[in-house]
């Protein structure tokens, strides 16, 4: 029997997981989580709709990326599913076959969508690995802050392009998404104001 305490985790563990849990191999460890919450689930849609219509479908926009929602990656032995990933087309000219559970080539972006329960998850260990992976844009938005915050690798780190909040009623240009303007506080919209301080 293996001793699970030494023995970093294998994808067999991944599988054994509930349907309902959505799991991921980061560093040799077994992480499960259940699905997002609506806050998150609202966020990671609208900015599917609002990137992958121009981006992905080419209407409206300039096309040439191929996105994914909480695509499977395999990056050695780690095993990660971002909210968000795309690849330029010139570098994926087409997805593998519709029953492929999992790819193996690094995207050109990654957006993590930050819960309280993941956000150390998603900014120390798998920005470690999206590092190593050499990912060159990675975005974390923030829910319950309201807060857009992107970044581009400069090996062997990120470098912040900046970080934009819900006061900010403006039309945001961000790489690598620039060449149209992104509506920041309509990603919220669908979504109760944040609860005020006492």
């Amino acid at each position: 029997m293996r001793d699970r305490k030494h023995q970093p985790a294998t994808y067999e563990d991944l599988r054994a997981l509930p349907a309902n849990m959505v799991g991921q191999i980061v560093e040799g460890v077994l992480i499960a989580m259940p699905r997002p919450a609506v806050g998150h689930a609202v966020v990671t849609s609208a900015l599917m709709s609002d990137l992958g219509t121009p981006f992905g479908r080419g209407r409206g926009g300039p096309g040439g990326w191929i996105f994914l929602v909480e695509p499977e990656l395999h990056f050695g032995d780690d095993v990660l599913v971002p909210d968000l990933a795309a690849w330029r087309r010139d570098r994926m000219p087409v997805l593998p076959t519709a029953d492929t559970p999992w790819l193996t080539l690094a995207p050109d972006w990654i957006c993590e969508v930050l819960s309280p329960s993941t956000a150390r998850l998603d900014k120390v260990q798998k920005r470690r690995i999206y590092a190593r992976e050499r990912v060159p844009f990675l975005w974390y938005v923030h829910p319950l802050e309201r807060i857009l915050t992107a970044y581009q690798y400069e090996g062997p780190d990120y470098r912040e392009l900046g970080t934009w909040g819900s006061e900010e009623d403006v039309k945001l240009r961000v790489a690598p998404f620039e060449a149209l303007e992104l509506d920041l506080p309509s990603l919220w919209e669908p979504l109760p104001p944040p609860a005020q301080p006492p």
